[in-house]
């Protein structure tokens, strides 16, 4: 009688999956935890608690954490909570429209490449990798300059930024979409190319236009903050986390940190959440990519 030795081998890898599961569950719940907190803030706060953000108080200039003060005050005593969920709001007010603005641009543009092909697909990628070529800052720079400072202009300035990645993205679907048979079906059927576009073609991408808008929310308040740190995005009089960085610099020289802790913080709080989010439902819409996923 003899005894098989006993593998482990399939045990172990089922464990290792399982506990990767288990891992990214973990995350996954935490980042809808923090977002729906940040919508919540962003909602909920202004409305409900009556304080002026706005309000000058300079004998409580600068004072720092605690209990009655979250946040601490900046260099008028004005509460830097308050401050910091209101520029949220405005921050992530640009960056969704900003975002939605380049998904649709870029939807277009790559759709309309991937279908028509030929010279239409040649001359509108040479377009993408012109712009492609400059800075994403420089260019926002230049759009910027050329109007006064505000919330559209800075909205138009990261919106024609952003939008070459989901042309990419969308023009290589629909070229992968033609090859299917059903398409070619479709074709033989007398459909024209217009019809194929919108019947077939568009609703198979708006799921990976979905996901890059959703990508390019937090990605676009980087830019708007970045835009408004230099002086050259939104008014100095509305309280944008870029505005909130910028006004914060003397502070932070003098030895008073949390001015710029804060604000910083309420901006890579909500981008990491964000990314969490939409790597897992990359994950989901695309499995076979999960070893390319950073959550």
């Amino acid at each position: 009688m003899t005894c098989e030795p006993v593998t482990t081998a399939e045990p172990a890898w089922r464990a290792h999956r399982t506990e990767r599961r288990s891992t990214r569950a973990v995350r996954v719940r935490v980042c809808v935890v923090l977002v729906a907190a940040t919508v919540l803030a962003v909602l909920l706060v202004p409305p409900l608690v009556r304080l002026d953000q706005q309000a000058v108080d300079l004998s409580s200039k600068l004072l720092p954490p605690s209990w009655s003060r979250p946040f601490g005050t900046d260099d008028v005593g004005r509460d830097l909570l308050m401050r910091c969920v209101y520029g949220l709001r405005v921050s992530l007010l640009v960056g969704v429209a900003a975002a939605l603005t380049a998904t649709v641009i870029g939807t277009a543009v790559g759709a309309t490449a991937g279908a028509l092909g030929g010279w239409a697909d040649r001359a509108l990628m040479r377009v993408v990798d012109t712009f492609s070529s400059v800075p994403h800052l420089l260019m926002g720079i230049f759009i910027v300059a050329v109007f006064r400072p505000g919330v559209w202009p800075v909205i138009v300035s990261v919106a024609l930024t952003h939008w070459l990645s989901t042309a990419r993205i969308v023009r290589a679907e629909v070229l992968s979409l033609r090859a299917r048979p059903y398409i070619d079906a479709a074709v033989s059927g007398g459909a024209s190319r217009w019809r194929v576009t919108v019947r077939h073609l568009l609703p198979a991408v708006l799921p990976q236009a979905a996901l890059a808008a959703v990508l390019m929310v937090p990605h676009a308040m980087w830019h708007e903050s970045a835009l408004s740190f230099l002086g050259l995005g939104l008014p100095t009089h509305l309280a944008s986390l870029g505005n909130l960085i910028q006004a914060a610099r003397g502070s932070l020289l003098a030895g008073q940190w949390w001015p710029t802790l804060f604000p910083g913080l309420f901006i890579i709080i909500p981008t990491l959440a964000v990314a969490g989010l939409a790597g897992a439902w990359r994950e989901r819409i695309n499995p076979r990519r999960r070893s390319e996923l950073m959550l």
